[in-house]
């Protein structure tokens, strides 16, 4: 018998706890984590760090998927980024023999759900209180960081498509 398939995330109501305004950015990352497992099933682990046509690799995808959800939310929690988020950046897309596929989406997984549990402690109030951004601390808000946030998640969600497709038909 044929699994039916879900909708979207957004048309299938609002997640428990997220505040009315940050539906759709929890909608946006619960997609993304969900779409992610369906692409990395079957990957083979020795193209993790290929660089098909000179473009960043799955690994690469996979580190930043975690690295910048991670990055966004403390900068839209109004704090700056510690040494070991700044460790954690300079190694992305480095190719590391320790690192699997399966290890990497996993990391995914905690990140959003730990992304979810600072989503449901954002009053609503602050959405659009100022945050400055990196070194320079450019401007931004706590609603335009984790709407960022969700549609970069998204971004490199797609990237990651093309790349695991044009990598595994080439095995």
């Amino acid at each position: 018998m044929k699994e039916e398939r879900q909708p979207e995330y957004w048309l299938r109501g609002k997640i428990e706890g997220i505040p009315d305004l940050l539906q759709p950015v929890a909608h946006s990352l619960m997609q993304s984590k969900e779409e992610l497992k369906g692409y990395m099933e079957d990957f083979p682990e020795e193209q993790l760090w290929k660089k098909p046509a000179g473009r960043a690799s799955v690994g690469f995808h996979l580190q930043h998927l975690v690295g910048v959800l991670d990055r966004l939310i403390t900068y839209a929690k109004g704090e700056t980024l510690n040494e070991e988020q700044l460790r954690y950046l300079k190694s992305e897309g480095l190719a590391d023999e320790e690192l699997t596929s399966d290890l990497l989406v996993e990391k995914f997984d905690e990140k959003v759900k730990a992304a979810l549990q600072e989503l449901e402690n954002f009053p609503v109030s602050s959405l659009t209180e100022f945050r400055g951004v990196g070194r320079k601390q450019l401007p931004s808000t706590v609603i335009g960081l984790l709407f960022h946030a969700a549609e970069h998640t998204q971004r490199h969600i797609g990237q990651l498509l093309v790349t695991v497709s044009v990598l595994k038909s080439k095995v």
